[in-house]
This record gives C-alpha cells, sequence and structure tokens, in this order.
C-alpha cells in the first residue's frame, strides 16, 4: 500500500522506529491474555483480509518480540541506502512466516535478501553505532503523540494510526492538498 501511495502521489516515506511495549525483555515475552482474547473472538480477521486484499500472508505473532535490535538493523540498512527494501522483507517475515526478528539468524537472512552484508550489519549493530539514534527516534516518536504502530505521520503535521484501508490515506492526501491550495 505505501509503494502505490509513494507511485501515486509522489510522496516520500521513511520508516521510523517505535517501541509499543519498551518493557519487552530481550527473549520477548508471551501475549497478554487481553490479546490472546482478542485473537480468538477475531480480531485479527480484519488484518487478514487487508493482507489478502494485497497479495500477502498474515499470521498473528503469537509472542511480543523485543524489536530493538531490528530498528538499530533498519539504521544500518539506511545507512547502505537499502531501509525500505529490509524494512518490507523485516515485516514479511514477522507478519507473513511468523519469524522471531529479535533473532540475529532472521535479521542476518533479511539482511543478505536486502543486499547487505550481514556480517558487517550484526558487528556494527551489536558495537551500538545506532543505539543513541534509534532511542532519539523512539523519544521524538512519543513527543509527538505517538502511541500505536503503525502511525503513519504526514508533513510532520498529521497521523494516521493504525491499519488502514488504502482510501483512508487516499482522503487524508486529499484533504491536505486541498488545505495546500487554500
Amino acid at each position: 500500500m505505501v509503494d502505490q501511495l509513494k507511485a501515486e502521489y509522489k510522496v516520500d516515506v521513511e520508516w521510523r522506529p517505535y517501541y509499543l511495549r519498551p518493557d519487552t525483555p530481550p527473549e520477548g515475552m508471551d501475549l497478554p491474555d487481553y490479546i490472546r482474547k482478542a485473537q480468538a473472538s477475531g480480531a485479527d480477521e480484519r488484518l487478514q483480509s487487508m493482507a489478502q486484499m494485497h497479495g500477502m500472508e498474515f499470521k498473528s505473532p503469537g509472542r511480543i518480540y523485543n524489536t530493538r535490535i531490528a530498528h538499530e538493523a533498519t539504521e544500518y540498512a539506511r545507512e547502505h541506502g537499502k531501509a525500505l527494501e529490509f524494512h518490507h522483507i523485516v515485516f514479511r517475515k514477522v507478519y507473513g512466516e511468523g519469524l522471531d526478528i529479535s533473532n540475529w539468524e532472521i535479521l542476518r537472512s533479511a539482511a543478505e535478501e536486502a543486499g547487505l552484508n550481514a556480517d558487517d550489519m550484526q558487528a556494527v549493530v551489536d558495537g551500538g553505532k545506532y543505539t543513541a539514534e534509534v532511542a532519539a527516534q523512539v523519544r521524538q516518536a512519543q513527543e509527538i503523540g505517538v502511541t500505536g504502530v503503525p502511525t503513519y505521520v504526514i508533513n510532520d503535521r498529521y497521523a494516521i494510526v493504525g491499519a488502514q484501508p488504502y482510501q483512508a490515506f487516499k482522503n487524508a492526501l486529499a484533504q491536505i492538498m486541498k488545505k495546500k491550495d487554500d
């Protein structure tokens, strides 16, 4: 959907980190009961339907993963001109394949698939090069009021929260363009 928006409206998209559950331990954690109950009652059906409309698989994660190293690895990918590719691959591995992105084996596989040097990526991330940058971006997201993922911030001013249909983005962009013309 983001690729469609980029093509249709010639917009730039940058994925930025946010910790939905900053208290997640490095090994991850089981889903809280309220999330399991929501999944059991069909809460994931809309996400599965949206994924199918775009030719994607959707597997609801069975655990909450610690995403710190994935976010830092994404900064490595950004520095090497492969952020969007890497992000798409990691997203597919989590939500299409149900894999744990706190695991270096999974991230290394994503790096190789994106054409990145997995050994270098792991060494640089493990060395802490991006830790402060990711923490600063998470703080910035909190400061502008991000409370959920995904949150799409348009022109540093407008936010669309959650997995929304394409029409919601088109409507928002049309309103923004109209205000710009006024």
